[in-house]
């Protein structure tokens, strides 16, 4: 990743609680030939990414057909999470999306926009937007609305 990703989700994961840390686990894709077959790269990597999760973890799949929270509706989903003592695993898929395992295996799809995001620029919005969501059940000023 750019420099500019390391920077911006790394100033967020310090400003989490230790609590509520952030922790980042990078499945490494397959390797993409000429003539690979992208359902089966998709299949590979879901595998991969469901061999990361916990059999306990509390699954969110972000997709585009995931229901669209407002960062108040975030910060209600976060105190739920955290209510409940299971770990979340939130799932950004490769650049052909998740696999249908990993959908079936999220117990909920989030729809960060319905825009094509880039990689890079939705690992810190998403770092960003759940410090943000935490300042809320803070009271912290960081949140204008």
């Amino acid at each position: 990743m750019p420099g500019w990703v390391e920077q911006g989700y790394n100033e967020y994961v310090k400003r989490m609680p230790r609590d509520m840390p952030l922790q980042l686990i990078e499945i490494p894709m397959p390797r993409r030939q000429k003539n690979a077959d992208p359902q089966k790269l998709k299949i590979q990597e879901g595998e991969s990414i469901l061999q990361s999760l916990g059999s306990s973890d509390h699954v969110v799949a972000l997709e585009v057909e995931g229901k669209p929270w407002s960062t108040p509706q975030l910060s209600q989903q976060m105190e739920r999470w955290r209510m409940s003592g299971q770990d979340v695993a939130l799932l950004v898929g490769g650049p052909d999306g998740l696999s249908d395992a990993c959908r079936a295996r999220a117990n909920q799809q989030w729809s960060l926009s319905p825009l094509t995001l880039p990689h890079p620029l939705v690992r810190v919005l998403l770092a960003e937007q759940l410090y943000r969501a935490w300042t809320i059940l803070q009271g912290h000023p960081y949140h204008r609305e």
